[in-house]
This record gives structure tokens, sequence and C-alpha cells, in this order.
């Protein structure tokens, strides 16, 4: 909140994981995901080793960030990162809800 309050850029790309955004999502920081979103960060900015946010919170299991992801319009067949999209990341992940969730909102099964 500080920094935000010092006008920081919510999307400013830098380091391992690219995007603030991605970065509450690699640890679970839900709070923090919801005043990135509601400061304007990027829902679907790419880069950074996940790719993107949804991807992160996905690869890390964190179901409720997923959801506020996808709440805010998160592709779930965006084709970056390191799994190269949401679906493998969950297959890789083991984590059944999140799959079929993804697959109930349009994730395309065949996509490589």
């Amino acid at each position: 909140k500080f920094l935000i309050s010092k006008e920081a850029n919510v999307n400013r790309y830098g380091g391992f994981y690219g995007y603030p955004l991605q970065v509450g999502c690699v640890y679970g920081h839900k709070q923090i995901v919801q005043m990135l979103l509601k400061e304007g960060a990027e829902v679907n900015a790419r880069g950074g080793h996940y790719g993107n946010a949804l991807q992160a919170a996905v690869a890390e299991n964190h179901e409720q960030i997923f959801q506020t992801l996808l709440d805010r319009g998160a592709d779930v067949n965006a084709p970056v990162g390191y799994y190269g999209n949401a679906l493998q990341a969950a297959v890789v992940s083991r984590n059944k809800r999140i799959l079929q969730t993804l697959l109930d909102r349009g994730a395309d099964i065949n996509a490589e």
C-alpha cells in the first residue's frame, strides 16, 4: 500500500517472476493480488518464469487467487511461461478442481 501511495507502477516488469501481480500469485498473497488488481494491474500481462499470473497461481495451487484472476478476465488459453499454458500447469500441479474449472472456462485441451 505504501508503494502504491507513492505512485509505484503496478505494471512494471522486472525480475524472475515478471510483474508484481505474478509475485503475489506465486506466494499466495490474496490481499496483495486483490489490491494490485484494484489499482490496475494487468491480469493478462505476459512475462517472467510462469508467463502470467494465472499460470503462477495454478502452478502453486492457490485456488482462491486462481478464481479471482478468472473473475477478472484471465485468459485460460494464454500460451506462455514455463508450462506452456494454465491447463498444462494444472496437470503438473495435480489439482483436479483447477483442471476442471479451466476446462469449464474453455481451456483448449489440445493446446501445445
